[in-house]
């Protein structure tokens, strides 16, 4: 990869250097050329003084093109528009199920170093990545740079943020000479079989089978690895847990705030004064425990309720729905029986 990545860079090089000059498209203007367009011609600028080079800068931005169905995607996502029950019959399958205990299989090592070295669970690493990309076979469809470049100068809220991924995509990809215009992901610019946003793959990727180089785009067991990490940065307590069923009334009270994806903000005590009790029938009189009250909805406007523990608010800082660490929750716990009954 290395090597073929050298050859294309040099010879990109070139033609930008000589007489040849790249076709643009007839919407060029819609494009992020550096020569043309400010905001990337800044950030070819604020890159190079920090020692990427400029010509391959410049070209990989003038090959990025503007998706505007990038900006539509992010409207939609489905954390923000499903019932419980229909975000959960996306993920929780027997299929899905089947492939997570096929997967720890496949890298047990990996797994039991990952556990080890970070405390966290094989079912709970198999399941973020079986939400996420079903172990590896759906790593998106976008080409990352131009998800990246779409949304950071065309994002109406958070092109900021956009902006200091799309740098740390070019950064990544330099360094470790991949070139950005191969690799895909999803819409928002996540990649790879954990669905790493840029930053985290700065922050948080691992080389955990020593090969030189950390790779999340093929290489499962530096996945695996990695999610371990992000975990254990994020706070994760082994051996603690995620969440916990409850008993509430049919009507959700309205002097409780549900689902927010903060650290553990309600105490047993005071949720119980609502209606809302653990369900293994333990008195929550005086406890002054803190957890996330988690209000589910389904068809026919039914509702249940769980408790979210520390672990849970962990599994948001992936992703910062309740839906989400609801549906890796459950993964893992389906994972994990699978897996105890053909022990």
């Amino acid at each position: 990869m290395r090597e073929a990545f050298g050859q294309a860079k040099r010879a990109l090089a070139t033609l930008l250097s000589g007489s040849l000059l790249l076709v643009m498209p007839a919407n060029a203007a819609e494009n992020f050329d550096p020569a043309s367009h400010e905001g990337a011609r800044a950030l070819v600028d604020e890159l190079a003084s920090q020692g990427v080079d400029r010509d391959w800068l410049t070209l990989a931005l003038t090959r990025a093109e503007y998706r505007p169905a990038v900006l539509e995607a992010m409207s939609g996502a489905a954390e923000r528009r499903l019932r419980w029950d229909e975000y959960r019959n996306i993920f929780i399958k027997p299929e899905r199920i089947e492939a997570g205990v096929n997967f720890i299989e496949a890298h047990r090592d990996a797994f039991e170093r990952a556990e080890a070295q970070y405390g966290v669970p094989p079912e709970i690493i198999a399941a973020i990545i079986g939400v996420e990309t079903f172990y590896g076979r759906h790593t998106g469809t976008h080409r990352v740079i131009d998800s990246l470049a779409t949304l950071a100068f065309h994002h109406p809220r958070r092109g900021d943020f956009f902006r200091g991924e799309l740098a740390a995509f070019l950064e990544i990809t330099n360094e470790q000479q991949v070139d950005p215009l191969t690799l895909d992901g999803s819409y928002a610019g996540a990649m790879g079989y954990p669905q790493f946003i840029p930053t985290s793959y700065q922050a948080y990727a691992v080389d955990f089978d020593d090969d030189g180089m950390r790779d999340l785009w093929h290489n499962p067991v530096d996945a695996i690895g990695s999610v371990g990490n992000y975990f254990a940065r994020h706070g994760w307590t082994p051996g603690a847990p995620v969440i916990s069923d409850a008993t509430g009334p049919a009507t959700p009270p309205g002097g409780i705030t549900f689902n927010r994806t903060d650290k553990p903000y309600a105490s047993l005590a005071s949720l119980a004064e609502q209606g809302i009790e653990p369900a293994d029938g333990a008195s929550a009189s005086g406890d002054e425990t803190q957890v996330i009250p988690v209000m589910l909805d389904f068809a026919d406007d039914k509702v249940a309720y769980r408790l979210g523990h520390h672990n849970f608010y962990v599994i948001t800082r992936y992703n910062h729905s309740h839906l989400y660490a609801m549906a890796v929750n459950t993964l893992a716990e389906r994972i994990r029986e699978v897996m105890e009954a053909e022990a």
